[in-house]
């Protein structure tokens, strides 16, 4: 007769705590990857500069007056990187991959200021803050900025008011509000983009046009 000699059963394994914890990292890198959440893409930054390098000055005459630019405010829904779009009247939306490189406002700016020293009409234009007096300042406020879609293709609609003051009696000079619409070449952020930008040059020239006439009428006897 044959005897078989009976092994006794292996204990079972153990792991320890720290041992496991690489079981189940490494689980989690091999097969459980693509369940942890995905960075968010960074977005799409658009400004409003055409990026037309800044033709050299020409002197403006004797005794032309200085200009104070205020840092343009913003309508409500306007203070924001955010780039606004409408397809539904009283309903503003925001693009969720696009946004302004700086606030409207921060971008207008150095526009208005670059198109009034191109008009000559002033000896010196400065941005605020600035240490130095100015016999005028300009203020202006961005009542809308957002990109219209309809029956056609979209429009970027642009409206600013301005002011003009006397810096020291701080009496109005003059004020009007301004307004463009240019049509979009794309259905998106990237067209709505380019027509902002053409919208805010456009601004910006008939802005300078208004300074430079309001200032000049002023410095007229009985102006």
């Amino acid at each position: 007769m044959t005897h078989r000699t009976l092994r006794a059963p292996r204990p079972p394994i153990r792991l320890g705590a720290a041992a496991a914890t690489v079981v189940v990292l490494a689980l989690l890198t091999g097969c459980g990857a693509s369940l942890l959440p995905k960075p968010a893409l960074a977005p799409a930054l658009y400004g409003l500069d055409d990026g037309a390098g800044v033709p050299a000055r020409a002197a403006a005459p004797p005794g032309a007056p200085s200009l104070l630019v205020n840092l343009p405010r913003a309508a409500a829904g306007l203070d924001t990187r955010w780039m606004a779009y409408q397809r539904q009247p009283q309903r503003i939306e925001y693009y969720t991959a696009s946004e302004w490189l700086d606030t409207p406002a921060r971008l207008l700016a150095p526009l208005l200021v670059r198109a009034i020293e191109r008009s000559q009409a002033f000896g010196v234009v400065l941005l605020a803050p600035a240490a130095a007096n100015a016999q005028w300042r300009l203020d202006t406020e961005i009542l809308r900025l957002q990109q219209n879609f309809g029956g056609g293709p979209s429009q970027v609609r642009l409206t600013l008011r301005a002011v003009l003051v006397d810096a020291q009696s701080r009496a109005v000079l003059a004020s009007r509000e301004f307004d463009a619409t240019v049509p979009a070449a794309s259905d998106d952020a990237a067209g709505g983009a380019a027509a902002a930008q053409r919208a805010a040059l456009q601004l910006a020239q008939a802005l300078a046009d208004f300074c430079a006439s309001a200032t000049a009428a002023a410095a007229k006897p009985g102006g």
